[in-house]
């Protein structure tokens, strides 16, 4: 059962028609009070309600309302209907335990999207996991891993957005390729877009598309990635790298799910599933302002984050024995045996670039041997060391970190793409840990 709360006549008359026709029941209540009164005695499945009401401006009724729901019954998710101008306020909505906000005028389709994904997840069994769910692609045991695989088999079903937290080459594109295999929308398209590759300039013709004529050098039309990923699911890579102005104009197609291509003077209507990853810290930019707060909750409705290779080292033999197969069979040769010392030696590893990073040394390690067994030698020989890393000891882990990118540096003869290459991260990531640890270029 939905309870509708709104002061608005005509929207509870709407709503209560809109979702009985879709199979719901419905009650409705005008006033705080006598939503206070129906679940004092009653528990609804769902919560729709109105931030403001007719006597008040500032919408704190309705997160007193909203506060008073959630101590009577806290795991009923509430959805929150507030205008365009007040998205602050269901931002503070969000903070005080709504499932999720839609603004005014809304589109009924999402509406129903949204209340669908709110029942759905609601009522999952989180004990109960699905033998049918495709994990082919992953690789690991490691109990923070299979939380995390638990979680997105229980969402991937949904049109809920999900955010994936982590640092680079642990393996979020897997992940968001699982969501999209997993999901309803597994026969449409799943669009990969880097936008810490697309600039301000070019953000709206890249994601958006353009017209013939829209400016100068525009000679086609040209379709954006959301009109690519139409049906399908779009992810959103390195969204912690977004520019302020382009986190505006990505919210607008988040939040309304509409667009306009450059040029065009008709909307177009977005329908995707959102899946986001950064391995950027996203609640130090939202205190330093330069991520948004109403697009982080539109994006992180369900949030994983994916633990750091050095965090499952008993993954490593597994991991290392799937990708000396398969490079094994992309060399045209017979796969060699890793040695147990050998093992132990890529186990102790800090691993600053993670599963990337391991990938890169294996494949290096095996196209210079021709042996038919890999032992710490061969290994060694690719630069890495017996010290012993323990990952409680942060400050060890630091300094262990610090000397692989120098030595990276050094091997790479100070070339960043090819340090950054060496190490399995990204460019990006490189400058930004060698602000971290001090580290200049001879």
């Amino acid at each position: 059962m939905i309870l509708v709360i709104d002061d608005d006549n005509s929207i509870r008359v709407s709503l209560k028609l809109l979702l009985k026709r879709n199979g719901y029941e419905v009650e409705t209540a005008a006033t705080p009070a006598e939503a206070i009164a129906f679940v004092r005695g009653s528990r609804p499945d769902l919560v729709v309600m109105d931030m403001n009401y007719t006597h008040t401006t500032s919408g704190e009724e309705g997160l007193t309302l909203l506060k008073q729901i959630k101590v009577f019954h806290p795991d009923v998710p509430v959805i929150l209907i507030t205008a365009w101008g007040n998205i602050p306020l269901a931002v503070e909505g969000i903070r005080a335990g709504a499932f999720d906000f839609i603004t005014k005028p809304w589109d009924n389709h999402i509406l129903l999207g949204r209340i669908a994904t709110a029942l759905s997840l609601s009522s999952k069994d989180t004990t109960e996991i699905s033998s049918s769910f495709d994990r082919s692609a992953i690789i690991g045991r490691d109990p923070k891993l299979l939380s995390v695989l638990d979680t997105i088999e229980r969402v991937a079903s949904t049109n809920a957005p999900v955010l994936i937290l982590g640092e680079n080459g642990t393996g979020k594109e897997l992940i968001a390729e699982a969501i999209h295999k997993n999901s309803q929308r597994r026969n449409g398209p799943l669009v990969k877009v880097n936008l810490g590759g697309i600039s301000q300039s070019l953000f709206e013709s890249e994601m958006f598309g353009y017209k013939k004529g829209a400016f100068t050098g525009a000679v086609t039309d040209r379709e954006g990635r959301f009109a690519a990923a139409e049906k399908g699911t779009i992810f959103l890579d390195e969204i912690g790298d977004l520019d302020i102005n382009s986190q505006v104009k990505l919210l607008r197609v988040l939040q309304e799910h509409t667009y306009e291509p450059l040029g065009d003077t008709r909307t177009r209507r977005a329908d995707v599933r959102i899946v986001c990853a950064t391995n950027a810290d996203l609640n130090d930019m939202l205190r330093k302002g330069t991520f948004r707060e109403d697009l982080y909750y539109r994006i992180n409705l369900i949030t994983v984050t994916l633990p750091p290779l050095r965090e499952r080292p008993d993954d490593i033999p597994l991991l290392v024995n799937y990708l000396l197969r398969k490079v094994s069979v992309a060399a045209g040769r017979e796969m060699p045996e890793v040695t147990q010392e050998a093992m132990e030696l890529l186990k102790q590893q800090p691993w600053p670039g993670n599963i990337r990073q391991l990938a890169n040394i294996v494949e290096r390690t095996l196209l210079v041997t021709t042996g038919t067994t890999l032992d710490a030698r061969d290994f060694q020989a690719q630069g890495l060391s017996y010290e012993k890393v323990h990952v409680e000891n942060a400050g060890r882990l630091k300094s262990r970190e610090k000397t692989e990118i120098e030595n990276a540096l050094t091997e790479a003869g100070g070339n960043l793409t090819r340090a950054a290459s060496l190490l399995g991260i990204t460019r990006q990531t490189l400058y930004r840990r060698m602000a971290k640890y001090n580290i200049k270029l001879n």
